[in-house]
């Protein structure tokens, strides 16, 4: 299984960095983890075919996180011509945030389409969801979006992915992080508290307690990347635009 960033930087485009995406890629399967509006970019630079995705799980309903899929979806239709079906998975409220927002950017494109077929699904806190032998169990944090935002952890066959989301430290992420095998955790800032969102001070005190093999960091503003070398444990990766990592 491997794990490209797409995007690692923050709502800001911090250090010249996409917005939250993350291309997960195993023998059967291809998905995304979030769909910030920059993904199609992301995509195109690292020679990624969107054709090969067949999911995307959104953790938020802000734009950094889902608003890509505004461009994916019209790219499906128009450059790539796409025939096979794409799942979406997201929030409770994510379809008509999607509907919303392709409406005000490119009016007419939630026109009908016939060549492919486009599928939402809620996640609803708390209650597993299954879809093409993954396993998907929705954590509520604390990040005000309009809708309910939600951690995730991901069991894909033996491996395991956790994902904060966005969020200030809640103690659900030490469930989120349990036995990954990757735990991506936003990292906003190194040491100043920011609301409703983490900083590496708070992640290095609970590190020993998320139990994950590798520690992803990640939606870094200026603040943080400024201190990102100063990151010492051998757990932890600091993300960058294009990085792989293989999770054997």
């Amino acid at each position: 299984m491997k794990v490209t960033v797409i995007g690692s930087g923050d709502a800001f485009g911090s250090g010249g960095r996409l917005q939250t995406c993350f291309h997960v890629a195993t023998p059967d399967l291809e998905f995304l983890i979030d769909c910030g509006a920059t993904a199609m970019i992301g995509f195109n630079g690292l020679g990624l075919d969107p054709n090969r995705v067949s999911i995307i799980f959104i953790s938020h309903l802000h734009g950094d996180h889902y608003s890509g899929l505004v461009w994916w979806l019209l790219h499906a239709r128009h450059v790539a011509q796409r025939t096979a079906p794409i799942e979406i998975v997201g929030p409770a409220g994510l379809e008509e945030r999607y509907l919303i927002a392709a409406e005000a950017l490119f009016p007419g494109a939630t026109s009908p389409q016939d060549r492919f077929k486009v599928t939402f699904h809620e996640l609803h806190a708390g209650e597993d969801f299954e879809i093409s032998g993954i396993t998907v169990k929705p954590f509520e944090v604390c990040h005000p979006s309009g809708a309910p935002s939600l951690a995730l952890r991901l069991d894909i066959g033996s491996r395991r992915i956790g994902f904060s989301g966005d969020t200030e430290w809640v103690e659900e992420l030490v469930d989120v992080a349990d036995g990954a095998d990757l735990y991506i955790t936003e990292c906003y800032g190194y040491e100043t508290p920011t609301r409703y969102h983490m900083n590496w001070r708070v992640i290095s005190e609970n590190l020993d307690r998320l139990r994950a093999k590798r520690v992803l960091v990640t939606h870094m503003s200026r603040d943080m990347l400024d201190h990102a070398q100063s990151i010492a444990d051998d757990r932890v990766v600091v993300s960058d635009d294009g990085l792989v990592l293989t999770l054997p």
